[in-house]
């Protein structure tokens, strides 16, 4: 198995994840066109971000998690902040993993979401274990989940391809056409996986660039065709957790790309505890699992859980901080990098600040109308 597969793998199964089976509740709030716009423009500015993270990695010959390059590039104030993003959006993804796992498999065994919980701390264990074996786990388990998931994509999408009505499709409401930007920006996530592709690849530095373009294209596909399918067959009934309407050859696919993106960011902030603050392994593996399910257990015992809301907060904060601070690390690494990359991208100022622009004014309209 090629480097180059299992490097894409890797990131592929980090940014499928928990917003996949968001995407259409909220592009149906905006209408399929619109939302599919959005998705494009989000896509764009996430690719464009994720190589000049992966060209700081390569400018940099110690291995970190992006707090540690953050702290290389932007000193201990750019560590701090970074660290804020990554571990806001690894706890807020990990937290909708459970709630999302345990609706998803209730339904599996019992057609419903009454034992949610139970299933949610079932997968949490499960997963935990697994975390607990890092980066072995990782190679080992990505190339299988997403060549399981492709298969589930393409047997759902025969199964549910007549049941498309068109009008589900040609609907637009251009006034809601942010709604759908921090779920979408959250499901195209993946900076934490960067490093470890890093790992996968080791010498062979050339990959980096590849397997970014790879991954993103192949989750673009995936969301276009996964957000047709279920607009298409159900419009305005889309629930938040869209597989749940569809029957269990979709739930299945929702807990196969969950599972190997659980796996995975939990695996990156482990090391990023382990690596960049120097905690021992078991501290930092402690750290990881304990958060999400504590918090978990606190939202479903106030029945406050909100699997939208909080995948859409986290999408926006934690990816717009990250690629601030992604935008703002680029020059210094250029300047200051010890090892040269296998590939670099030319900076622009002017490209910098529009893009800083449109990260903090997203941030704030989702922090208005979270609070609204």
């Amino acid at each position: 198995m090629s480097k180059t597969f299992i490097a894409s793998a890797a990131l592929i199964g980090t940014i499928i994840g928990a917003g996949f089976l968001g995407i259409p509740y909220v592009i149906m709030k905006a209408g399929f066109i619109p939302g599919i716009l959005i998705m494009l423009f989000v896509f764009a500015i996430m690719v464009i971000t994720k190589l000049y993270f992966g060209e700081i990695i390569l400018r940099t010959k110690t291995i970190h998690q992006e707090a540690g390059y953050a702290w290389l590039y932007l000193g201990e104030k750019g560590k701090f902040l970074m660290f804020l993003s990554m571990i806001f959006g690894i706890y807020s993804a990990l937290i909708a993993y459970l709630i999302a796992e345990g609706q998803s498999l209730s339904f599996i065994f019992f057609g419903n979401i009454d034992y949610q919980i139970q299933f949610g701390l079932a997968f949490w264990f499960v997963l935990s274990i697994l975390v607990y074996f890092g980066i072995n786990s990782l190679k080992k388990g990505e190339p299988v989940g997403v060549i399981l998931v492709f298969v589930m994509l393409i047997s759902v999408s025969v199964l549910l391809w007549n049941k498309i009505d068109a009008s589900n499709l040609t609907y637009m409401t251009w006034s809601n056409s942010f709604i759908p930007f921090g779920v979408i920006l959250f499901s195209f996530l993946g900076y934490s996986a960067l490093p470890e592709v890093r790992r996968i690849i080791g010498e062979d530095g050339k990959i980096m660039k590849k397997s970014i373009w790879i991954a993103n294209l192949v989750a673009l596909v995936c969301y276009i065709i996964f957000t047709f399918i279920v607009l298409g067959a159900k419009g305005l009934l889309t629930p938040q957790i869209a597989t749940l309407a569809l029957g269990k050859p979709f739930v299945l696919l929702g807990i196969i790309t969950m599972f190997t993106a659980y796996l995975s960011i939990s695996i990156a902030l482990t090391d990023m505890f382990a690596f960049d603050f120097r905690r021992t392994r078991t501290k930092s593996w402690l750290y990881t699992i304990s958060v999400p399910i504590l918090i978990f257990l606190s939202l479903e015992f106030f029945q406050s859980a909100d699997f939208i809301k909080i995948i859409n907060l986290g999408g926006i904060l934690s990816g717009g901080l990250a690629a601030i601070l992604i935008m703002l690390m680029v020059k210094n690494a250029k300047i200051h990098g010890k090892r040269k990359p296998e590939y670099e991208i030319p900076y622009s100022h002017i490209l910098t600040i529009i893009l800083i622009i449109i990260f903090i004014v997203a941030m704030f309209l989702e922090i208005k109308s979270f609070f609204t």
